[in-house]
């Protein structure tokens, strides 16, 4: 779809709902491509604004397009767009909320998407899952695009500036990889900063110990990482620094505690909050508390 369309799509984009148009064919069609969609597929796309994508997603292979969006004016004019479509199908409301499943009785196994930025955090959450609970979905693959800065901070890697306790939570759950930079030029109205589009695929099996240990381990990413200038011995040693069992561990993992945060992979964040759960008992400053 060119500028041409969106243009006479009569609705102006509202900045409460982060509304920006991509309509870079190039992109459009990298998305689309790394979804890798096939006659099995049921895909949701959140948030499908104009269209743009969204006939992409019909024109693919894809079984099944299940479209959620929040704005009532854009459904209006979506519906008379793809009122001949068999394969799609928008719901109205909020994705942070609605439930997430086909209007056709079939399972989501995919996620493609261009994704508003106000609600990045909640909406991976959603998706993804988190640390400490069971998964809501289990989707096969994600294709997301999202401001660059968040993007860069999940696809890092140990020792990056963009290393984070982000990048922690979401590498524990999936394994992510960037797919293509995306301008700000590439929208209408053009964003205040660039995005990228970013593949994930949530692992299969989440260890049961991630439910056991996420609250633990989520307490230990908001220390550190609250101060990630700090050494770790600064920030989490009050944790540790008077179990030499845990001592032992960290030396066994080859995490030290004049590490930064930023520098521990997230295989070791989790590792060493498993040790630490094991123990039983966490040192808090001068008092001690129950895993």
């Amino acid at each position: 779809m060119g500028d041409k369309t969106l243009n006479d799509f009569k609705h102006f984009p509202r900045k409460r709902f982060g509304q920006h148009w991509l309509k870079d064919q190039e992109v459009l069609d990298q998305i689309v491509k790394a979804a890798k969609l096939n006659s099995n597929d049921c895909v949701l796309e959140v948030g499908p604004g104009k269209g743009a994508l969204t006939e992409k997603l019909i024109e693919s292979q894809a079984k099944f397009i299940q479209a959620i969006e929040l704005d009532r004016d854009l459904i209006v004019g979506l519906r008379k767009r793809f009122s001949n479509q068999n394969k799609f199908c928008l719901k109205e409301g909020d994705v942070l909320s609605v439930p997430l499943e086909a209007a056709n009785g079939q399972m989501i196994n995919k996620v493609v998407a261009n994704i508003p930025y106000n609600i990045t955090g909640p909406l991976l959450k959603r998706l993804i899952g988190q640390l400490g609970k069971v998964p809501e979905n289990s989707f096969d693959i994600l294709v997301l695009l999202m401001q660059k800065e968040v993007a860069q901070r999940i696809v890092a890697l140990p020792g990056q500036s963009n290393f984070s306790a982000l990048t922690v939570r979401i590498q524990l759950l999936a394994n992510c990889q960037e797919v293509c930079d995306v301008p700000s030029q590439c929208f209408q109205p053009s964003p205040k900063v660039d995005s990228k589009v970013v593949l994930i695929k949530p692992f299969i099996s989440i260890d049961p110990d991630f439910i056991r240990i996420g609250e633990l381990l989520e307490r230990l990413l908001k220390v550190a990482f609250s101060g990630r200038r700090k050494k770790l011995r600064n920030t989490i040693g009050s944790f540790v620094t008077s179990n030499d069992q845990i001592k032992e561990f960290l030396a066994y993992r080859g995490i030290s505690l004049d590490q930064r945060p930023q520098e521990i992979s997230p295989s070791n964040w989790f590792a060493l909050a498993k040790a630490l759960k094991e123990t039983c008992v966490i040192e808090n400053g001068s008092s001690k508390s129950k895993c």
